[in-house]
């Protein structure tokens, strides 16, 4: 089988050609696997891809994303999550909107990570049973089998329920928990020890195979010498959750080799975490770290 020059064109280049210039919500860095589903496609999440309504993120074991929102906002994602994005755009005033559904696993808002300026913003997060307006602040939240949380580390909320009233929140620390089926219990005071090991679990953590936009390293996982053998590594490891390339290399004689690679790493340390991850996660005997 012939690889079609536009489908190699496309493999080599991974998520780039999705990337517009001002995306409303775009993936500034993922800790692999992770997903975007999109109508009936499940893809790996690639650094600098832009995200659009109705998508779901998907994260797998160990995993972290990084999404940027336009107005200069963070949104992180922990591993075992989904999240669901929704409303992105602008109304009237230039006022970013944006709705964030955390169906399980851990998540965290904060305003101001990429841009200090005013924005006008109307972002609504649920995390399950529990809902959030936000303004200009920074909070947690997660969603397991026994319970529904938000954590205010900054600013202020209203949360509602559908089994309570609305309740502010504008003491930094507290949180709000609502147990599975049962109603939600008043807000509370959280242990500074407690929250930092929640900040921990949505962190993309340096040396654990974090990709970024502009990430110099990447990860040579195999070298085959035929498209069909090719074609199908690639499909089982962008399956797996990672965002492989493939790169056709003139052998010489007349034919091609084809290496197939995972870019984008941040650091030594993330490509040779990743390179370490693939090979169980794959299948592949060998691996090896490239700095671009």
């Amino acid at each position: 089988m012939k690889l079609d020059r536009g489908v190699l064109v496309a493999m080599a280049l991974g998520g780039a050609l999705a990337v517009q210039a001002s995306p409303n919500v775009s993936v500034e860095a993922v800790q692999a696997p992770a997903w975007v589903v999109r109508g009936e496609q499940r893809l790996p999440l690639v650094p600098g891809q832009e995200l659009k309504n109705h998508d779901r993120l998907e994260t797998g074991g160990d995993a972290r994303v990084l999404l940027r929102l336009a107005e200069g906002s963070a949104v992180k994602l922990g591993e075992n999550a989904t999240l669901k994005v929704d409303a992105l755009g602008r109304r009237e005033g230039n006022v970013f909107t944006a709705a964030f559904d955390v169906v399980s696993g851990a998540f965290r808002f904060t305003t101001g990570i990429f841009s200090k300026a005013h924005n006008k913003r109307a972002v609504n997060v649920r995390v399950a049973t529990i809902t959030a307006g936000i303004r200009g602040t920074d909070l947690w939240g997660s969603s397991d089998a026994e319970r529904d949380l938000i954590c205010l580390l900054e600013g202020r909320i209203t949360v509602t329920h559908p089994e309570a009233e609305p309740v502010l929140m504008d003491e930094p620390l507290s949180f709000y928990v609502a147990p599975k089926g049962l109603a939600p219990k008043p807000v509370s005071a959280a242990d500074p020890a407690q929250v930092a090991q929640w900040a921990e679990e949505t962190e993309a953590r340096t040396g654990h195979g974090v990709a970024r936009r502009n990430g110099a390293w990447k990860v040579q996982f195999a070298t085959v010498d035929d498209e069909a053998t090719a074609l199908a590594m690639y499909d089982r490891v962008r399956a797996a959750g990672y965002p492989v390339r493939i790169k056709p290399v003139a052998d010489g004689a007349g034919g091609y080799r084809y290496d197939l690679r995972v870019p984008n790493l941040a650091t030594k340390a993330d490509a040779e975490a990743l390179a370490t991850r693939l090979r169980p996660d794959i299948g592949v005997e060998s691996t090896r770290s490239v700095r671009f």
